[in-house]
């Protein structure tokens, strides 16, 4: 059976999270409805990461096998086609034929990760379900000194959620950068693989640094403590976007 690789983006607002559940519409199901309606097939989707209720992602990446072998440009186009009837807020960037051996997620080999925080007194109106409001200052500079002090190889589990169905809390961080662009910060994380809630978990510690709560020894203090509890708050779910998964070259 061909397999086919897609690449996807969604605005997670509307979403359940990525995984098909009974109770709730979810991207996953969103594009499995699309494929039955193209082809009458009931397939069931891999995917890089399980995105959680509210994240959006600007280029998640699935697999599926399909009896038929479809080009891939009629694959994404049809697909998009019965996205649209549906009324969903997911399309389908780019279709690929890929070997038999691709897998979305275990084939993965880094996987990045955008949080954006609109740090302004007024409230945000048009970014509302894009971002995280921060209303008091943050010294960015400050935010991405302490991240620094994060990277390498370290045991997470201050900054993992206890429902982490990770066989270890030990993760590599290669990436941890914080920036600002007018009102707009940003915190980009790279790692090979991370821990549920990992990547909220970290920004909203980091905006305890950011509004001088915290010192970056406190960030460290945290990771060391492997304890939830002496983690800082976890950032809401709306800023977090999947923006991108790396593969070896096919």
């Amino acid at each position: 059976m061909p397999r086919y690789k897609l690449t996807i983006e969604y605005d997670g607002t509307p979403y359940a999270g990525w995984q098909r559940q009974e109770n709730g519409h979810t991207v996953q199901a969103a594009i499995e409805q699309a494929i039955r309606k193209f082809c009458g097939e009931n397939v069931t989707l891999g995917a890089a990461g399980r995105t959680d209720a509210g994240v959006h992602a600007l280029a998640q990446v699935a697999h599926v096998d399909l009896t038929k072998d479809w080009g891939a440009a009629k694959v994404r186009d049809a697909l998009n086609a019965h996205l649209v009837m549906a009324d969903e807020r997911v399309v389908i960037l780019n279709v690929e034929r890929v070997p038999d051996s691709f897998d979305a997620r275990f084939s993965a080999t880094a996987r990045h990760y955008l949080y954006r925080i609109v740090n302004r007194r007024p409230p945000i109106a048009v970014e509302a379900n894009r971002a995280w409001w921060v209303s008091k200052p943050l010294d960015v500079e400050a935010m991405h000194a302490a991240a620094q002090r994060l990277l390498g190889q370290h045991d997470f589990t201050t900054f993992r959620a206890s429902q982490c169905q990770a066989k270890s809390p030990v993760k590599t961080l290669d990436r941890l950068d914080v920036t600002r662009r007018g009102e707009l910060v940003e915190i980009r994380a790279s790692a090979r693989s991370f821990l549920h809630n990992q990547v909220r978990s970290l920004a909203g510690s980091l905006m305890e640094v950011g509004v001088g709560r915290w010192k970056a020894d406190d960030l460290v203090a945290a990771l060391e403590a492997r304890d939830r509890a002496a983690c800082g708050q976890v950032a809401p779910p709306y800023g977090l976007y999947l923006i991108g998964v790396d593969y070896e070259p096919f």
